[in-house]
């Protein structure tokens, strides 16, 4: 007697079995009740007599995905990105792109110029964020500073002079006090400095350093406002020679050249300030250690 092949003789019939199998597969039995039934306990064979047939739905898994596939879905339809379809959902790009990538393309929703208009309206929007958060932090650390005591001051005004101020060389002891700077704070701080230390202001001496381009009463006017004298006590102007090759950036109405503020008879003081840097650097050396 014969068998078909891969059954044994208690599954002669195979071809009867498998009908019945089918049968029940279609009815929506599970595998286990489709074995239970026929008393078929070789996986293999059962495998086998319902091949081609789908399982019935209540066997399935559900997949914890399928809602939001089925969402993804939707909002694509509805003409979202992927950009807004993976921030709405909280999925990865690559999931998106799997479900709806059958879809169609969603149609613009602006023009180029639309968009142009937009970019650049959330571009402001950050500019002005940003520099309001630059504002605050400037803000809290103004006020943090408080009154300055004279001592304060001082200490600031030396540091001050040793960045901003000219110095003596070894080889060429000037002994001068002169300042040079185009930041209004720089002067106002030095001059309360030079004031602390009982300078008087009949021994200042003022001069401009500015491109003979700019317009210089305006900066004459403007530093006798910053420096608390008149015009007249300027000294004559050095024009700086304007050469056509160089873009200049330094130019509009907030270019105001540089103001010299030279110190007469300041050997004394000049040595002072080099005497209290070496202290300031002394002092923050020894905290080093």
């Amino acid at each position: 007697m014969t068998h078909a092949p891969g059954t044994t003789p208690k599954y002669a019939d195979f071809e009867g079995l498998r009908q019945q199998a089918v049968a029940l597969r279609r009815r929506g039995h599970s595998l286990r009740q489709i074995r239970d039934e026929l008393k078929v306990y070789n996986n293999d064979l059962l495998h086998r007599l319902v091949k081609g047939e789908p399982p019935p739905d209540w066997t399935k898994r559900p997949n914890a995905k399928d809602d939001l596939r089925e969402k993804a879905r939707e909002l694509r339809l509805q003409g979202w990105t992927y950009d807004r379809i993976e921030a709405e959902l909280g999925c990865s790009r690559s999931s998106v792109s799997l479900w709806v990538r059958d879809l169609p393309r969603p149609r613009p929703r602006h023009t180029p110029e639309e968009h142009r208009a937009l970019m650049q309206d959330g571009l402001a929007r950050r500019r002005a964020a940003e520099h309001e958060e630059r504002a605050g932090i400037k803000r809290a650390a103004r006020d943090g500073v408080g009154e300055l005591t004279d001592r304060e001051l001082f200490l600031t005004g030396v540091a001050l002079y040793w960045a901003e101020g000219s110095k003596s060389k070894p080889y060429d002891r000037r002994e001068r006090a002169v300042l040079v700077n185009s930041d209004p704070g720089v002067v106002q701080v030095y001059l309360a400095w030079l004031d602390l230390l009982e300078v008087e202001r009949e021994r200042l001496g003022f001069r401009l350093l500015i491109h003979e381009s700019a317009d210089v009463d305006a900066a004459h006017r403007f530093w006798a406002a910053i420096a608390g004298t008149e015009v007249s006590a300027f000294a004559k102007p050095t024009l700086k020679r304007h050469n056509p090759k160089t873009v200049r950036k330094n130019t509009g109405d907030d270019y105001h050249g540089c103001l010299v503020i030279a110190v007469a008879r300041s050997a004394h003081l000049y040595n002072r300030i080099e005497g209290c840097w070496e202290g300031i650097v002394t002092q923050s050396a020894a905290r080093l250690r």
